[in-house]
This record gives structure tokens, C-alpha cells and sequence, in this order.
């Protein structure tokens, strides 16, 4: 899964890899932000291409109600069944891109993961990616305030995730540039399962703040 990203870019770095520009950025730049705390992070909409906006993680679905987040998951939706479930079934058109500099996972060392070694993941050589991203364009009953959000499709890991996330073996899809276009178009989910899509990733072992050797070993 994919709970916890790094968007410590900047502004510039952004318009220069999306060729965009900022039009709605409210959010602060964190090496590490969790999405339990549903933050705003920059996003790009199949609808706005060349615009850096802003949406809150964790989608909520047009018929949710305000508290639909204290009850319900919607961080991640898997590819295999997000064109199902309700939750995802009505947004799995809208595409988004969500920037990111890498993302966070950990392996378990035990059967009950009380011990875990955390590895910080992003493709190879680049200094800003995309995770794909389904959204939706929520607005509350009571204020009639509309607000986008998000949720970031993952998918079964491939070689290098399985061995980090080594207990339910899934990874967020990360696009390279390549495949941004693809992606906001509208192509079949499948086309970006794995191993449709098998990105070129590259992980280091994080741990009270020092970073050790590339994994894997």
C-alpha cells in the first residue's frame, strides 16, 4: 500500500518536470506526510493538464458525507477492484497525477510486525515522479463548499516492493513521464498493472535518519 510520501520539492522543480504551472498550490512541502491526516499535496487533473492544483488525500465519493473519512479508508484503491466498489467505481475516469519525491514502506521482520526495517522508494534516477492518482470533486452538504480528493491506485509489487513490502506485497503505480499522458487519458487500469507497467525503482534503508545501503542487498 501507499500510506505515508515525500513531497519535499519545490515549486519550480514541479513546473519544470510537468510543464505546468501553480495555479492553486496550498500545502507545505514535508520529507515525510501521512495520510491518515488526510493532507492537501499538488495534484494534476486529466481536466487541467498545465496546472499544478491542490487536493486533500483520501477520496471522497459525490454522495459522502462529511464524516465519510473518520469511517472509511479510501488512501489507496486497488486496481483490481477500484472500477467496483463503490467508493471508487465513479471516479476510476478522472485521472490525476500526484508528485511526489519518493514514498515510504516497510518491511516486517517478524510475523506480527513488531520489528520493521523503513525504506524510502523512487524510480531510479529521478528527482520527481508520479504515483496515479483517481479523484473526485466532493462538496459538502452542509456549506456547499466543493473540495477535490484523491486516492492513489496501487497494484501487485514487483520484484524489488515484494521483498520490502514482504506481507501483502503491493506498490503504489509510479509513472515516469512516459506514461503521465497515458494515464490522463484515460487508458485501461490494466495497462498499468503489474506487470503491464513494471517501473524502474530504486530503494534505500532509512533508519533514525541515516541512510544505509541501496536495497537490495
Amino acid at each position: 500500500m501507499c500510506y505515508r510520501v515525500n513531497t519535499n520539492f519545490s515549486i519550480k522543480q514541479a513546473e519544470k518536470y510537468y510543464d505546468a504551472k501553480e495555479t492553486d498550490l496550498d500545502y507545505q512541502p514535508e520529507d515525510e506526510i501521512n495520510g491518515f491526516s488526510h493532507p492537501k499535496t499538488a495534484v494534476i487533473l486529466d481536466i487541467a493538464p498545465t496546472e499544478i492544483l491542490t487536493a486533500q488525500w483520501g477520496l471522497m465519493p459525490i454522495w459522502a458525507k462529511e464524516d465519510f473519512l473518520k469511517k472509511t479508508n479510501t488512501l489507496n484503491a486497488k486496481i483490481e477492484t477500484a472500477e467496483t466498489l463503490n467508493s471508487y467505481k465513479n471516479s476510476t475516469k478522472n485521472r490525476c497525477l500526484i508528485p511526489v519525491k519518493s514514498f515510504y514502506e516497510w518491511q516486517w521482520q517478524d510475523a506480527k510486525g513488531k520489528n520493521k526495517r523503513k525504506f524510502e522508494i523512487a524510480i531510479k534516477d529521478s528527482t520527481l515522479f508520479s504515483l496515479a492518482g483517481i479523484y473526485s470533486l466532493w462538496e459538502n452538504p452542509e456549506t456547499g463548499k466543493e473540495l477535490y480528493t484523491y486516492s492513489i491506485v496501487t497494484t501487485k509489487a514487483n520484484e524489488l516492493m515484494s521483498k520490502i513490502h514482504n506481507i501483502k506485497k503491493r506498490m503504489p503505480i509510479c509513472l515516469a513521464q512516459n506514461n503521465h499522458k497515458k494515464w490522463l487519458e484515460g487508458n485501461p487500469l490494466e495497462d498499468f498493472s503489474f506487470p503491464n507497467l513494471n517501473p524502474n525503482l530504486a530503494a534505500v534503508e532509512k533508519s533514525e535518519n541515516l541512510f544505509a545501503e541501496l536495497f537490495p542487498l
